[in-house]
Formats: C-alpha cells, sequence, structure tokens
C-alpha cells in the first residue's frame, strides 16, 4: 500500500476552505440577525470542527468567543445525541460557556453515502477508492441516553486542562449500538453570539450580580433543533424568560441558519474531494500547527517567567483583585500556572476555566504568523493550572458576566507581561484592559415596548517595540465594531452628543500608546443601566521604560430641576444606575501603556499635534479593528 503524502498546496487549499465557511458562516450571521449588537458591533464567532471535538478553522471573530467555544462543542456533544438536522442550544459558563449572554449553538455535520473509515490515499498511485456507506433511517437514532462525560478531573483543588482539550478527545459513538458508528458525524459547527438580552435582574443581563441566578436564563445543553425542526417548546421557554422576544428569536433564528450554511457548505466540499481525503488533510492540518507551535516555543528561551496584576474592584468594594502567572517553558513545551491569584470574588469579575484557557490560546496564538492555521494541534503543547474556586477558575453559583469581558483582558495582560520578560522585544505594552461594558434599557416612548440595549466601547492600543499603538480600536478579547451612530440613534431613545478621540490619553515612550475614546450619550426616557469596566483606578502599564495610559472615567450628568442647572456624579468602575430623561452619560475609557523611554519629546509632541483634535471614531475605528490579532 502506498503511503499517503501531504501536498503543501493542498494543505493550503484546504486551510483556507476551512476558514472560508467559518467566515461564510459569520457574514450570514452578521446579515439576518435583529439586533444592533450583532448585525452593527459582530459580537459573534463562527468556527468549524472535526469529528473528534477538535477545533478545525474559526472565523476572524471575537477571541474571547472562539478560544472558549471547543469547551461548548465537548458539553453539547457530550449530553446529547445529536443527530443529522439536530442543533444543540447552550450558555451555561459552568457547561462550557462564558457567560450568560453568549449562546452557543453547535450541529453535526453528516457525510450522506460516503462515510469513508480509511486513510485517504491517491488513488491513482495506490489504486484505491474510498469505502461507501449508506446513512441509517433517522429515526433509529435513540436519544434518551446521556453520553459519558470526558470534561477535566479536579485534583487537589486545582483544575488541570491540557489545552489540546480545547480540541476535544476522540468523541464516544453513538449510545444506540445498532448504529455501529455508521452515523458519526465527520464535522462539527457552531456559532456563538452575545445576546442583547437574557432575562435577569438588569435590562440587558449586564449588572451587577452576586451570584449567577441575578444574571439571567442559564441554558444547559438542549436541542433547539430536532431532525431539521425548531423545538417550539425550547423556544418558547427561551422567550418567555427575556425583556425583548422578538430581537433575541430573531438572532437564534440568524445562528440557526448560520450553522445550516456551514452544513451544506462543508458537505459541499466533502463531495468535491471525498470524506478520505477531506480528513488525512484534517489531520495534517492538526499536525501541521502542532509543528508551528512547537517550534515558536523552541525560540523562547527556557525559563520561568512571572508576573502579577490587579482588577480594579468587584463592583461591591472589594480589592484590587490580583492575577498572577508563572510561564515554564522547557524546550517546545509550555507550562501556565495562576497560583497565588485571588479567590473568587463576591461581584461578577470571576471566570471559569474556559475564558482562562481562551485566554492563553489568544496569547499563544499572538506569537505565530497571520496565516497559520487555529487548529486545536497549536495548543498540544501548552498545558495550563488554574486554582479551583479561584477568580480565574470559578466554581458555580458564582457570578460571571463581567468575568468574561473584563478578567479575560486582564488574563491577557497579566500573559503578556509575564513574556515580556521572555521576549522583551515582541510584546507590547498593556491596551486599555477593558471592554468599557455599556448596557441599558426602559420602555420605548414611541412603541411603548421594552427594549435593552449593550454594547462594548474601545480603548488605546497598547504601544509595540516598534510602533505606536492605534487610537480608539478594541482590542485583545475582543474585536467588535462600534454601533454607529445612526444605528444607535434610529433603534433606541438615546441622542449622541459626543464621540472622539480622547487626545492625550495614551502612555508617553520612544512608541505612545492609542488614545482611547470619549463617548457621550443623552437618555431620552428613564432607563436602569449598568456599566462593568476596570483600569479607573490602576492604568494600563508601560513596558521598557514607558509610561502607563491614563485610567478611565465614568461620569453622569443629571438635570437638577431648574432649567441649565445641573449636577455630575462620578460612577465606580462597576455600577448600576437609573436615569431620567435628559440625563448624560460620558465615558472617558483608557489610553494604551507606552513603551520604550521617552527620548525626544520634541518630536512626540509634534507626533500628536499631527493627529487631528476631536476625531470622531465611527467608520475610522472600523478600518483596524480585524488587524489587532496580528499587531498586538
Amino acid at each position: 500500500m502506498a503511503q499517503a503524502r501531504i501536498d503543501p498546496a493542498e494543505l493550503e487549499i484546504f486551510k483556507n476552505l476551512f476558514h472560508s465557511v467559518a467566515e461564510e458562516m459569520g457574514a450570514a450571521l452578521r446579515r439576518s440577525a435583529f439586533s444592533p449588537n450583532i448585525k452593527e458591533r459582530r459580537d459573534y464567532s463562527c468556527a468549524v470542527f472535526d469529528g473528534a471535538r477538535r477545533v478545525v478553522a474559526m472565523g476572524d471573530h471575537m477571541p474571547v468567543h472562539l478560544g472558549s467555544m471547543p469547551m461548548s462543542v465537548a458539553a453539547a456533544v457530550d449530553t446529547l445525541a445529536l443527530g443529522p438536522g439536530d442543533i444543540a442550544m447552550l450558555n451555561d459558563p459552568y457547561a462550557g460557556g462564558t457567560h450568560l449572554p453568549d449562546i452557543t449553538l453547535v450541529m453535526p455535520v453528516f457525510v450522506p453515502g460516503d462515510l469513508t473509515r480509511i486513510p485517504h490515499q491517491d488513488s491513482k498511485r495506490a489504486g484505491l477508492q474510498p469505502r461507501r456507506y449508506s446513512l441509517p433511517r433517522i429515526s433509529t437514532l435513540s436519544r434518551s441516553r446521556r453520553r459519558p462525560s470526558t470534561t477535566s478531573r479536579v485534583e487537589s483543588g486545582t483544575q488541570r486542562t491540557p489545552l489540546r482539550t480545547l480540541g476535544g478527545a476522540e468523541a464516544p459513538p453513538f449510545s444506540n449500538p445498532d448504529e455501529k458508528c455508521n452515523l458519526k458525524p465527520l464535522f462539527y459547527v457552531a456559532n456563538r453570539a452575545h445576546h442583547a438580552d437574557v432575562g435577569g435582574a438588569r435590562p440587558a443581563s449586564m449588572g451587577l450580580s452576586e451570584e449567577i441566578y441575578q444574571e439571567g436564563l442559564r441554558i444547559p445543553p438542549v436541542l433547539l433543533a430536532r431532525e431539521g425542526k425548531i423545538a417550539r417548546d425550547v423556544m418558547a421557554l427561551v422567550l418567555a424568560n427575556v425583556r425583548t422576544p422578538t430581537e433575541r428569536e430573531g438572532d437564534l433564528a440568524a445562528q440557526v441558519a448560520a450553522c445550516r450554511l456551514g452544513e451544506r457548505r462543508l458537505a459541499e466540499l466533502t463531495e468535491k474531494y471525498g470524506a478520505g481525503k477531506t480528513s488525512f488533510y484534517l489531520e495534517a492540518l492538526h499536525a501541521y500547527s502542532e509543528r508551528l507551535m512547537r517550534a515558536a516555543l523552541r525560540r523562547i528561551p527556557d525559563g520561568r517567567y512571572q508576573a502579577e496584576d490587579f482588577l480594579d474592584d468587584d463592583g461591591y468594594g472589594s480589592g484590587p483583585v490580583r492575577l498572577r502567572v508563572a510561564i515554564g517553558i522547557s524546550g517546545e513545551r509550555a507550562y501556565v500556572d495562576f497560583a497565588g491569584s485571588a479567590p473568587a470574588c463576591r461581584g461578577s469579575v470571576n471566570a471559569v476555566m474556559a475564558i482562562t484557557t481562551s485566554a492563553v490560546f489568544y496569547v499563544f496564538r499572538c506569537l505565530l504568523g497571520e496565516e497559520v492555521p487555529a487548529c486545536a494541534g497549536l495548543m498540544a503543547p501548552i498545558e495550563v493550572v488554574a486554582p479551583t474556586g479561584s477568580v480565574v477558575n470559578a466554581e458555580a453559583p458564582a457570578a460571571v458576566a463581567a468575568g468574561n469581558v473584563e478578567t479575560s483582558q486582564r488574563i491577557v495582560d497579566v500573559l503578556l507581561k509575564a513574556l515580556a520578560g521572555a521576549l522583551p522585544r515582541r510584546i507590547p505594552a498593556a491596551s486599555s484592559g477593558t471592554m468599557n461594558n455599556l448596557s441599558f434599557g426602559g420602555l420605548d416612548p414611541k412603541s411603548g415596548r421594552p427594549f435593552a440595549y449593550y454594547e462594548t466601547i474601545a480603548g488605546g492600543m497598547g504601544a509595540r517595540p516598534n510602533a505606536d499603538g492605534l487610537d480608539a480600536v478594541h482590542t485583545h478579547m475582543t474585536n467588535s465594531l462600534n454601533t454607529p451612530i445612526e444605528a444607535l440613534e434610529s433603534t433606541y431613545p438615546v441622542r449622541m452628543h459626543r464621540y472622539a478621540v480622547r487626545r492625550g490619553s495614551g502612555g508617553r515612550g520612544a512608541f505612545r500608546g492609542g488614545d482611547g475614546v470619549i463617548r457621550e450619550i443623552e437618555f431620552l426616557t428613564s432607563v436602569r443601566g449598568s456599566i462593568l469596566s476596570d483600569r479607573r483606578k490602576l492604568p494600563p502599564y508601560g513596558l521598557a521604560g514607558g509610561e502607563p495610559g491614563q485610567p478611565g472615567l465614568n461620569l453622569m450628568t443629571v438635570p437638577a430641576g431648574r432649567p441649565g442647572r445641573a449636577r455630575r456624579v462620578r460612577l465606580e468602575s462597576k455600577a448600576a444606575f437609573e436615569a431620567q430623561v435628559g440625563s448624560v452619560l460620558r465615558l472617558e475609557t483608557p489610553g494604551g501603556g507606552g513603551w520604550g523611554k521617552p527620548q525626544n519629546q520634541k518630536a512626540e509632541r509634534r507626533t500628536q499635534k499631527a493627529r487631528p483634535e476631536g476625531t470622531n471614531v465611527g467608520d475610522w475605528e472600523a478600518k483596524w479593528i480585524h488587524s489587532v490579532g496580528a499587531t498586538s
């Protein structure tokens, strides 16, 4: 039998084919979504997995979603016996999710008539043809049995997660032994979208909270679609527990459509190239990505690199909150240990293990070039250790809404700070370090119906060893866009007073940190709102002698009763507020840290003067948004 050989050209073709499927899924989700948060801000992610639940390709979407999504796929597959046309839904942070507004859909992809069970061979050289299997009737599926769990176990109070489990172990056979593995999916497709409201105590489900039950509807892995048909009872249960059911149903329908598009594209791909050849190059991509990561780790000097950083507080007076990491590099392996991080907090800054592993995935992925396939093999040489019950590995029922958006950013900061000791000429200074989450809701005076709004606001990028940081950009674990002023004002009862670059907020240095943003919103109706932000007390750090960026600021201007009179109130980094008509909320986001000692202050002043004052962000911000992963 001839030995199968990898054709480098075909390997590149398959890498881009799988990536294009994830990207097209994202485009379909964005175009058909109802909410501005998804269709304008693009707060969603899509990915392709192989039949063993290992990630094969990720769209250029949200790092905080993508690195943790494999755990959701594993939870869905372990819990449910998924057949053709089935779609699983979940958002439970303690069952593979991140925080409750992020709802994930998982769909298996079966290949009719070509379920190949042999390695691909070059048929012309080896004289081999793929074996063909017929697809059994869907009605023979057994749905009553649960799959055995393959999740990581906790030993001696510490959860150890080899990052190769981001792609999952070998998938177990279907629960019905009569199926004889004929109905094993060749792929899974998954997407995750942030829904602007999933119930809970505060509008938009992103308020201050002390336990997960206050944060919204918690969904374990359930079937949203069975054999191609939406489960109306499950959908009704979700819609009965949210403030904006029409918008939620529209966004979920968009997610379903994206999954079905991914299923069709992968079926077409497999039909064109054959299941055997497709499976062969799936394995080749995993092995290739692992070799690339091992080569990158070999270029890092062996040693133990440590750092710590802090969150301002948890919203309930506990702070600063310590995050500590030690990264051990030995040859072509890395060991990431978060021992010494603070215990889980009363507030919602707690991150589940999926978030912590996602941040590690992102940081080490940034050490490689843009064209590296985002496969599970990338993380095979890396192991993560996080103390159980800590702020970076929380246990139920700890509140986690801000852990996904704020603590994830600080985990990235502390990891980069540690790696700066090993790679001082490659690591940038700290970026703004917060997603500046703003949410509010109330009754729309025009329609009389409830509304809920959520957005994240950009800040400054940290300076790099060879360039200034970018102004007004979403960095690291977020990769979203801004909400355009036109979309915001036409959809919600608000008026934008100002949206501009916050000049001078970036840290000084040989290379300057990027500047943050000023965003002022007037409420045209009474609202209940929340802010989950950070870096309001402790600024983003500089590196190599660079100065820190300016911390952020949250202010509310409230009418004082008499015309023309108002009072200004400073809001904490994590705050709940109630605003009357005419109140104006002003958010000033942090600038990035500087890199290197300032050497020529006159030149620096000229550089700052050359940037036009008060530049509106709008579409200008979007130009840079997808370059962050490569430049940071």
